[in-house]
């Protein structure tokens, strides 16, 4: 856990500390003006952070990849690096571990059975709902969520949030099938190959594995409403019905299925100042997250999603106290 010794200056304090992964002794200097009268940044007011995102074709690898841009570009001082990874359940493990400071989940991959959050990490912010997929191609002869029995199904990555829900819903089932752990783009291309018959994807909508496919070969997605109801029944908190709309792949009528939120988290030893700066940076600058300098075709639409009101409705897990103290002053 890092040491801090805080000292005020101007209208913002800043934070030194120690921390396993960081490249230099930090110091937090918060965007926006924070920090208005303090003396000029020098080299070693520069902060490194590391922030978990997901597999290749997945949507927290691309948001995760904005997320960074935009903290480094926003916050003095900070450099945000990101690491790939196998999503929800692997992330929270290196964000345990000390190996990242920053890192995307689902939420029901963080919440325990007993409603509570791991200790040691807390929410920046809610960002977005990732959906849950059930993908075949149009000529498969699944045609609901019980004839997946005894077929290879992509479960997602091993340590993804992908996994962690699908096989919560095959076990509600109760339904077994061929489990395979594959990552987006790997479930897609086996699925176009025909190695696998259907594929899970916990994901934002559109997804850029699924849209790539569907683009190419026409597809369908199996309805999960009745895996939504158990679930939400199940498992009270993370879940709720949801629906992807026809418009989100070509070809692909509207389809029910079930949301899952997602959230960007922090250790607990980051400095107060320094999440508060990151928390301003998400919430002042969506409009170019969204974009992050992308043509309209590979913009990120889940990041419209991002707002100060949904923003801080994390469920269970505790606000990080710099994330709680930006939507306090959002109320002033």
């Amino acid at each position: 856990m890092g040491t801090r010794s805080a000292q005020r200056c101007g209208v913002g304090r800043s934070y030194y500390f120690g921390m396993v992964g960081f490249s230099r002794r930090a110091v937090l200097l918060a965007g926006g003006g924070l920090l208005l009268g303090c003396s000029p940044r020098t080299e070693a007011d520069e902060v490194h952070l590391r922030l978990a995102t997901g597999p290749a074709g997945a949507v927290y690898r691309r948001i995760g990849g904005a997320l960074a841009e935009h903290i480094s570009e926003q916050v003095p001082g900070a450099t945000v690096t990101t690491v790939p990874s196998g999503a929800s359940t692997d992330n929270i493990r290196m964000l345990r571990a000390g190996e990242v400071h920053l890192g995307l989940t689902s939420l029901d991959a963080l919440i325990t059975s007993d409603g509570s959050a791991p200790g040691g990490l807390s929410a920046i912010c809610r960002l977005y709902d990732s959906h849950l997929h059930l993908v075949v191609m149009a000529g498969s002869a699944i045609g609901a969520f019980r004839d997946l029995a005894g077929k290879r199904v992509s479960l997602g990555a091993h340590d993804s949030g992908t996994e962690f829900t699908s096989l919560r819903v095959l076990r509600l089932g109760p339904l077994e099938a061929d489990g395979r752990n594959l990552s987006q783009a790997e479930s897609a291309a086996a699925l176009r190959d025909g190695t696998i018959d259907a594929m899970f994807s916990l994901t934002g909508v559109p997804t850029p594995a699924i849209t790539e496919l569907a683009q190419r070969h026409p597809i369908r997605l199996i309805p999960l409403d009745a895996q939504a109801d158990g679930l939400f029944t199940a498992y009270p908190g993370p879940y709720a019905p949801a629906m992807i709309h026809a418009t989100a792949y070509a070809g692909v009528p509207a389809t029910r299925t079930v949301a899952v939120p997602n959230v960007l988290l922090a250790r607990d030893d980051l400095p107060d100042d320094l999440v508060y700066a990151i928390t301003d940076t998400v919430f002042r600058h969506t409009g170019a997250i969204t974009s992050a300098g992308r043509d309209d075709a590979e913009a990120l639409p889940e990041a419209w999603q991002i707002n100060v009101r949904t923003g801080i409705s994390t469920a269970s897990v505790p606000l990080h106290p710099g994330a709680a103290a930006w939507f306090r002053d959002r109320k002033r």
